[in-house]
C-alpha cells in the first residue's frame, strides 16, 4: 500500500512540474511593421466625431414641488417656473451648460435662437 501511495505521489509531481513547464515556455512571435498611412491621422479622427449627434437640452425654467401637489397634477394643471419670460433659456451638453438663447416658434415648434455660447468658467458658475 505504501508503495502505491508513493507512486501516486511521485505520478502528482510529475504532473505537476510538466505543468509548470508548460505553463513557463515562452515563444517568439515575429510582428510584420505596420504600413504608414498617407492620412495625418488628426483629420481622419476628427471626421468621425464631427458626423456624431449629441443630445442637447434646453432648460426654460424649474420649480420644486410638494408630491402631494404632484399627485394631484392633471390634463390644465399649471406649473410656474422660478425663471421670468424675459430671462434666457439655459442649453445644456450633457450636464454641462454651454449657451443661453432665446425660446422662439420656428413652423409651429419651439426653437432657440442662441444669445450667447459660454466659456468653462462661465458655465460652471451659471451651471
Amino acid at each position: 500500500m505504501a508503495d502505491t501511495d508513493q507512486a501516486v505521489e511521485e505520478k502528482s509531481e510529475q504532473t505537476s512540474a510538466e505543468q509548470a513547464d508548460s505553463k513557463t515556455k515562452v515563444q517568439n512571435v515575429d510582428f510584420p511593421e505596420a504600413a504608414e498611412s498617407a492620412s495625418d491621422g488628426a483629420g481622419g479622427s476628427i471626421d468621425i466625431l464631427l458626423d456624431m449627434d449629441v443630445p442637447v437640452t434646453a432648460v426654460i425654467g424649474e420649480t420644486q414641488i410638494p408630491v402631494r401637489t404632484l399627485l394631484r397634477l392633471g390634463p390644465g394643471s399649471v406649473l410656474k417656473l422660478h425663471k421670468s419670460i424675459d430671462e434666457p433659456a439655459d442649453l445644456y451638453l450633457r450636464e454641462t451648460k454651454f449657451a443661453t438663447g432665446t425660446i422662439v416658434v420656428v413652423e409651429d415648434r419651439f426653437a432657440v435662437r442662441i444669445d450667447q455660447i459660454l466659456t468653462l468658467g462661465n458655465s460652471k458658475e451659471n451651471g
